[in-house]
């Protein structure tokens, strides 16, 4: 065990150039077992909530456990970086993709910052052993970030910040450091049912508990098959992700606009109509989404989703 007047320093260092590179907010948890999430995810699974995404299911141990990923891990620093757009794309007569792909695919900016971070680290401290996540490996990031005292998880199953809502990436360095944690703070949802009472395919079947199978963003995104023909109609002209469960939190009253420019939106998607999207050639895809993450449906998954908001009460396609 360091001394605590070092393990205070180290840990200032790491948020404070945290910050210098734009993430909006730091925590530190101790890196151990995740005892109280792991026979939720465990019931999570059992009930198949995660619908086709079998990777969820890979890997149980590693998700619960970061010394798994890393050996003789003793922190986890967990990171939040905002991407609320400073201009909202249009709704009206046209389709809808989630805010968090405006721009340029988030695993690229973030990854690369955390990159930077890492090398800092090594720089000042000396060495240490680490490695990166951004949504790319079995780590339960939500359950982390709540540690780190970055915000509660909310009933919509996102994480939620008293000061920023929930528009914002959550990323992280798994490190054999010895670093002071921070505290978790408390459930601020109170009596508020907003998110359940708005999500139209009704994934948020209670609440803190989402059936990713039934989610909009799942049918859009994850799901390699045909849509449902059960939740036709359901899905508000959304095409790429949703954003409904957020939208409708009274948190995001306080979402600040991002300061990261590969985050804004190409420019053809402001002036995206309906009948623009509807005839979208893969030319034109291969452009606006070159590096987006709307990249990951590919060209045939994104003319699924527009044929099905466009077909929303079962006409021929």
């Amino acid at each position: 065990m360091m001394e605590p007047f070092v393990r205070r320093r180290h840990t200032m260092l790491i948020k404070e150039r945290a910050h210098a590179l734009g993430f909006a907010a730091c925590g530190v948890s101790t890196a151990d077992f995740l005892e109280e999430e792991a026979p939720r995810l465990e019931h999570w699974l059992r009930q198949q909530q995660h619908g086709q995404m079998a990777y969820m299911a890979n890997h149980f141990d590693k998700r619960l456990d970061p010394r798994k990923l890393v050996d003789d891990a003793k922190s986890v620093v967990s990171l939040l970086f905002n991407y609320f757009p400073k201009e909202e794309l249009p709704t009206d007569g046209t389709y809808k993709i989630a805010r968090y792909a405006y721009g340029t695919d988030y695993h690229f900016v973030i990854k690369d910052k955390l990159r930077a971070l890492m090398a800092y680290i090594e720089e000042e401290i000396g060495e240490v052993h680490g490695r990166v996540f951004v949504d790319s490996a079995p780590v339960m990031d939500k359950a982390w970030a709540k540690r780190s005292g970055l915000g509660w998880v909310g009933k919509n199953s996102n994480l939620l910040n008293r000061r920023m809502g929930s528009y914002f990436f959550i990323a992280e360095l798994i490190l054999d450091l010895d670093l002071v944690p921070d505290q978790g703070i408390r459930d601020y949802c109170g009596t508020c049912t907003r998110c359940l009472d708005a999500c139209p395919t009704g994934a948020i079947v209670e609440p803190y508990v989402v059936d990713g199978s039934r989610c909009i963003s799942y049918f859009t995104i994850e799901l390699k098959d045909q849509i449902p023909e059960a939740v036709r109609g359901q899905f508000d002209d959304w095409i790429f992700g949703c954003d409904i469960c957020q939208e409708v939190c009274p948190w995001n009253r306080f979402a600040q606009p991002t300061t990261e420019p590969a985050f804004a939106p190409h420019p053809a998607l402001s002036e995206m109509k309906k009948s623009d999207w509807e005839e979208l050639t893969e030319e034109v895809f291969r452009e606006i989404f070159r590096r987006s993450p709307v990249k990951r449906t590919k060209f045939e998954g994104l003319k699924r989703n527009i044929n099905f908001a466009k077909n929303a009460k079962g006409f021929p396609e």
